[in-house]
């Protein structure tokens, strides 16, 4: 059962990935919260951030030096 469970999470997409982790916390990710939980690079992470972007998927809040990216409802 956890074979299948892995197996499942490895066939998606690193922009997959992404999307369902926006989805599920409303509080919002840096890119290191992100890579970190879904332990891809930390240079993947803003290239697939830009791709939703520019579908109009996610919004970006700056907080500090950080930005808190979120999903859109």
């Amino acid at each position: 059962m956890l074979t299948t469970s892995i197996n499942a999470l490895m066939s998606k997409t690193k922009k997959e990935q992404v999307i369902e982790l926006l989805k599920k916390d409303t509080d919002g990710f840096t890119i290191i919260e992100i890579a970190k939980a879904l332990k891809i690079s930390r240079n993947t992470v803003p290239v697939v951030l830009a791709e939703l972007k520019g579908e109009g998927k996610i919004r970006i809040r700056p907080v500090g030096k950080a930005k808190l990216h979120y999903w859109k409802k």
